[in-house]
C-alpha cells in the first residue's frame, strides 16, 4: 500500500490514471501527446504506476498498451471504507466495471491530407455528406455542450442527433449520439464518438473509436464506419467519390449503416 500511496501522491500520476479511466489500454505515444512534458518524463511516471500495480501493460505488435488497475486502490478502500458505506461503494466498482465491460469498435486509415483539411471534411456539412451515406451534420455550436444533428442532404429526414463533448481543431472530436437510422438504432440509445487526427509525415492518421455501446448492440450502429472512412480517404485524396456498391446509400434506408 506505501508504493500505492506514493504513486498516487503524484498529480501527474493521478493525471495519468484519470486518462487512462476516461480511454483505457492507449500507447505511450497517446498518453504523451495528452500531456505537456518530455517522453521520458511520462514514461518515468508510467513506470512508477506499474510498479505500484496501479497500471498494467500488454504488448499487441509493437506497441505496449497501458490499462488501469483499480485493484490496488479497492484494497485500500477495503481496509478504511466503514461497513456500513462498503455496499455503497461496492456497487459503484460494479458500476464501473460493467461500463467499462461495454462495447467497443476502433477504426484506423492513413489519408494523404493536413490536419486541417480532414477537420473540415468532418466538420463541414456539405462534405460530410458526400462521404458519410448523404449524411450531414449541423450545428450552430461547435463547442463542448453544443448540440448537432445529423440529417439527410435535403434536410427533412433527422438521421441522428446529439452533443459535442470535446472539441479541439484540427486533433480531436468527441461527441455522444442517438441514431435515428432505425427504430433499432433509436433503441439503444446514446452512444459515444471519438475522431483523433494525428499528423504522420505527409498524411494524417485518423482514429475512429465507437464505444459506450452494450454488449450485443445493433451493428447498424457501427457496421458502416469503414465504408465512411474509405468513402473520407477517396475524397479527400482524389475529389472522387467512392462508387463501391453501397457507398451513395442513404441512412434509414434499406443496407444503410452508421
Amino acid at each position: 500500500m506505501e508504493a500505492v500511496f506514493r504513486a498516487i501522491a503524484d498529480p501527474t500520476r493521478r493525471a495519468l490514471l484519470d486518462e487512462l479511466f476516461r480511454a483505457d489500454g492507449q500507447t505511450l505515444r497517446a498518453l504523451e501527446a495528452r500531456f505537456d512534458m518530455s517522453r521520458f518524463g511520462v514514461m518515468k511516471h508510467l513506470k512508477l504506476l506499474e510498479e505500484a500495480g496501479l497500471v498494467v501493460t500488454e504488448r499487441r505488435g509493437r506497441e505496449k498498451l497501458h490499462f488501469l488497475n483499480p485493484v490496488p486502490i479497492r484494497l485500500v478502500h477495503d481496509r478504511w471504507v466503514s461497513k456500513y458505506a462498503a455496499p455503497w461503494a461496492a456497487g459503484l466498482v460494479e458500476m464501473k466495471r460493467d461500463m467499462e465491460a461495454a462495447m467497443k469498435k476502433g477504426f484506423e486509415i492513413y489519408i494523404k491530407t493536413t490536419p486541417e483539411k480532414l477537420w473540415s471534411a468532418i466538420t463541414d456539412p456539405k462534405q460530410r455528406a458526400r462521404y458519410h451515406f448523404g449524411a450531414a451534420i449541423l450545428s450552430d455550436d461547435w463547442t463542448p455542450g453544443g448540440r448537432f444533428e445529423m440529417r439527410a442532404r435535403d434536410g427533412t429526414v433527422l438521421l441522428g442527433e446529439g452533443e459535442f463533448l470535446e472539441v479541439d481543431p484540427p486533433r480531436r472530436l468527441v461527441e455522444s449520439m442517438v441514431a435515428h437510422f432505425s427504430e433499432e438504432t433509436t433503441s439503444e440509445g446514446s452512444t459515444r464518438i471519438t475522431w483523433e487526427i494525428e499528423p504522420v509525415g505527409d498524411s494524417c492518421r485518423l482514429r475512429l473509436t465507437h464505444d459506450e455501446m452494450r454488449e450485443g448492440a445493433a451493428e447498424a450502429l457501427y457496421g458502416g464506419w469503414p465504408m465512411v472512412l474509405s468513402g473520407l480517404k477517396t475524397w479527400l485524396e482524389s475529389g472522387e467519390l467512392l462508387t463501391t456498391p453501397g457507398s451513395q446509400m442513404y441512412l434509414g434506408t434499406p443496407g444503410g449503416s452508421a
